[in-house]
């Protein structure tokens, strides 16, 4: 197993192969509207959108950590993990504490004031192993979106 690294244009297909493996673990698996395309050009262009950490073992991508910077109100620049994922047949194997490490130290090399990013209520495995890391869970916050359809109607009553 290597060290996570910083994901080049061609890790990408294997990227969304994980970013799709996700979708069904989270039983979405109709929800992924990002193509390969928009991942090379929006993490690969002149002005990134994101930055992306992998873990290969045996020469294959098993593992990513995708972020990209935020902004608190309270706190200053922030840095949002957007997705850490590592392919089922890797799990426990170190490599999400790996991925984990590297935004840990990608953020503090950026001076952010907070690491951030959402887990699902019911994924205990993934909150215990946040926990264990020291990370708050923030049990009493919901997230709140608006997707391209409710954007849509939302203007509409403007």
């Amino acid at each position: 197993m290597n060290q996570p690294r910083l994901a080049t244009k061609d890790d990408m297909p294997r990227v969304l192969e994980l970013i799709n493996e996700l979708a069904v673990f989270e039983k979405e698996p109709d929800a992924v509207e990002v193509t390969l395309e928009m991942l090379e050009s929006d993490g690969f262009g002149e002005h990134p959108k994101f930055t992306c950490f992998v873990v290969e073992v045996d020469n294959k991508v098993e593992g990513m950590a995708l972020v990209y910077m935020r902004y608190s109100t309270w706190k200053g620049e922030a840095l949002h993990l957007e997705d850490l994922i590592v392919s089922q047949s890797q799990r426990g194997k170190n490599i999400g504490t790996m991925l984990l490490d590297e935004v840990v130290k990608y953020g503090k090399s950026l001076g952010v004031k907070r690491i951030s990013w959402e887990v699902l209520d019911w994924n205990e495995p993934a909150i215990k192993f946040y926990e264990n890391k020291g990370a708050k869970v923030m049990r009493d916050w919901d997230v709140v979106q608006l997707n391209e359809k409710e954007i849509d109607n939302y203007l509409k009553e403007i």
